[in-house]
């Protein structure tokens, strides 16, 4: 008698993830592509992640973690969601020092009960916005008020520090601190102490070897800044530790994907070979806006965080990542009226760029910053036009610079090793979110809020929410007619907007309802 052998199913690998808050591009957004390679992203249940409003459950989190850890492979953790319940509950909480390092020293004791876990953990250097306008509301009230001043005191201490103030500089921040309310002033730079200690703690336990690889992200910052001085600091603090388990850089929101992508490719043992190519001008030299950095330097640090490798000859690289610059170095912003499609310097030239690397079966992501908050619509014409939009492997033009450069890197190395389909479900989402609403739908409905019945603002929609989600759910299908092919995945597409704000949506389509998304509740 024969017995049959029954090849064994190869075993799921399961990858725990913290984000940050629950925004679809920090959450469901970076999951999907992972879930992409076949792994299970077990996420933390909604109403634990952190919102604008709910500012988030640390405690609870450090239960659920320790419930979902046993059989997984790695897992890569917010420490803002484990020390103050989100990004947002970061810069509004109001948890002692205490508490926060004990939270902290939680890790240490993560770490003792899962041993061969691989533990990728991303924080925050609290931003430093440049208005109470540009803080969206995400810092106390008094900032809305005194936000400028404060960024102002600080440009000035940060200065001060590096290379000294003139003598009128000098009586420009012994006027501010005199302009400033002392109360408003004190309890926002004790809770940026709290979080630098709770940091310089980070920093020790990676010393300890409690993770495999810790990213401290500068969130919203410019060249002379509180988020540049702690920065500094907190460098210094780290630097016998080197960028092989340590590094601080520029952005935040992209942070996950990256050691999402270092994760998978630890785990494969892969380390990913990258090539950049800028557009003519300024390119690597661009100091975007909301960084403090050249771009070149945000993109090597993206590289490193992923576990990847630059290379000089693009015909060796796992990725050639192609960065839409404006050749004059400066950065947009989407809503701008020049972004209204018209070629402009550097266009044309990026796009044969592209059309050239895709006709030599090179594996092309783009990184399209030349505006901030949204795609360049004249690139994307052009893209259109010659037939490129579903020919690259991987784009992203959403948030910031460091946002768009990290978020494209991270999934663009790991595209070699999905099918073709699954590519262009991953191009659809950011096409869908980056260029059909926030380079244009966005801009239209804000424009139109005026006509809409109840009260509600770009900032808060409130009684308009349900309006502009209609709204936008017809612009957008209006928008895919016009510029994307026929997927079936289009033919219904629903938008909603969890953060009560018109900054971010949700695009649901098709083939986002068709994913299956791990959701333990613990």
């Amino acid at each position: 008698m024969v017995l049959a052998h029954h090849k064994e199913e190869p075993k799921v690998q399961k990858i725990l993830y913290v984000p940050h808050d629950n925004r679809p591009i920090s959450d469901k957004q970076t999951a999907e592509v992972v879930e992409k390679l076949g792994y299970q992203v077990v996420v933390p249940p909604d109403n634990l992640l952190g919102d604008r409003q709910d500012l988030g459950h640390p405690d609870e989190l450090w239960a659920w973690l320790k419930e979902n850890a046993q059989g997984a492979e790695a897992a890569v953790v917010s420490s803002d969601s484990m020390l103050y319940g989100s990004l947002v509950g970061s810069r509004k909480h109001e948890y002692t020092q205490e508490q926060i390092l004990q939270r902290a020293e939680q890790f240490r004791d993560f770490r003792k009960a899962f041993p061969k876990l691989q533990l990728y953990v991303f924080g925050s250097i609290m931003r430093t916005p440049r208005t109470g306008e540009a803080s969206g509301h995400e810092e106390p009230a008094y900032y809305r008020n005194y936000g400028a001043d404060i960024f102002r005191y600080t440009v000035l201490k940060d200065k001060n520090e590096v290379e000294g103030l003139t003598r009128r500089e000098k009586k420009e921040m012994a006027f501010l601190e005199e302009l400033i309310p002392k109360k408003s002033l004190d309890d926002w730079m004790g809770r940026r102490k709290k979080n630098f200690a709770a940091n310089e703690t980070l920093i020790r336990l990676t010393r300890e070897k409690t993770f495999h690889y810790l990213v401290l992200g500068r969130d919203d910052n410019a060249p002379y800044s509180q988020t540049h001085l702690e920065s500094r600091h907190l460098s210094q603090e780290g630097a016998d530790l080197g960028k092989t388990s340590f590094q601080s850089m520029a952005g935040i929101d992209e942070a996950g994907m990256l050691l999402l992508s270092r994760a998978v490719n630890t785990l494969r043992r892969e380390v990913p070979f990258l090539y950049v190519r800028y557009n003519w001008g300024r390119g690597e030299y661009t100091v975007p806006s909301y960084s403090d950095e050249k771009i070149s330097a945000s993109i090597a640090s993206a590289v490193m965080a992923a576990g990847g490798m630059m290379v000089t000859n693009p015909a060796k690289a796992d990725l050639v990542l192609v960065v839409n610059t404006n050749p004059n170095g400066k950065t947009y912003e989407a809503n701008d009226r020049a972004n209204d499609g018209t070629p402009r310097e550097g266009t044309k030239y990026l796009a044969d760029i592209v059309s050239d690397y895709v006709a030599k079966g090179y594996p092309v992501g783009i990184a399209d910053i030349a505006y901030a908050n949204g795609s360049d619509n004249a690139l994307m014409a052009e893209l259109k036009q010659r037939g490129l939009l579903f020919k690259i492997r991987a784009y992203a033009g959403w948030n910031t610079a460091t946002n768009s450069t990290g978020f494209v890197l991270g999934e663009g190395v790991l595209t070699k090793l999905m099918k073709d389909d699954d590519v262009d479900a991953l191009l659809l989402t950011r096409y869908l979110d980056d260029w059909a609403y926030q380079a244009n739908v966005r801009n239209t409905i804000a424009r139109q809020l005026t006509w809409l019945r109840g009260d509600g603002v770009y900032g808060s929609l409130d009684a308009k929410r349900d309006a502009v989600a209609l709204r936008s759910t017809r612009m957008i299908a209006r928008f895919v007619e016009e510029n994307l092919p026929p997927f079936r995945s289009l033919e219904e597409i629903q938008v909603t907007f969890p953060w009560n704000r018109m900054f971010e949506a949700d695009i649901q389509h098709g083939e986002r309802k068709e994913i299956s998304y791990f959701r333990h509740a613990g």
